[in-house]
């Protein structure tokens, strides 16, 4: 690991650790970086915010997101004080976000409460064995969005 690695991942740390010293959230924070520049920072605003998706790995995606003024971070790498949940991870890919750089694990962040292998459990699940039931709405006119933004001209595709 190089110095750089610690450098940001301890820089995520601090971060995570001064959000619950202020009471803004949770104690996670994250870094988006690349080619060696911060350009996106992010603390876990769950709790101030009312917001459940306000995780620090996606609060520091939109920031880079909005700094860049790009939806895509290819070729950035983000550094998290703990290992991405689920929905986090989910984000990271959808953002195209090259790399994850990581302190704590699942297991250290479920010692303080924050447990997600439930979610885990529950993706490969069937939809009728799953703990939030999910169910399958037949429309004839389901498709009509995708057909709509196929035949756009002018899509932006991601």
């Amino acid at each position: 690991m190089n110095d750089q690695h610690v450098k940001f991942i301890t820089e995520a740390i601090e971060m995570a650790a001064e959000n619950v010293k202020n009471g803004n959230g949770g104690p996670f924070g994250a870094l988006i970086v690349k080619d060696g520049k911060v350009i996106g920072r992010g603390v876990n605003r769950v709790t101030s915010t009312n917001d459940p998706t306000a995780h620090a790995e996606v609060v520091a995606i939109r920031d880079a997101c909005n700094n860049v003024d790009h939806f895509k971070l290819e070729g950035a790498v983000i550094y998290a004080s703990c290992e991405p949940c689920p929905m986090c991870l989910s984000a990271v890919y959808w953002a195209r976000i090259s790399a994850i750089y990581y302190a704590a694990d699942n297991t250290d962040a479920s010692k303080a409460g924050f447990d997600d292998s439930f979610i885990y459990k529950e993706i490969p699940l069937p939809h009728e064995k799953r703990a939030i039931p999910i169910t399958h709405v037949h429309t004839e006119i389901a498709d009509k969005p995708f057909e709509t933004w196929v035949k756009m001209e002018q899509r932006i595709d991601y």
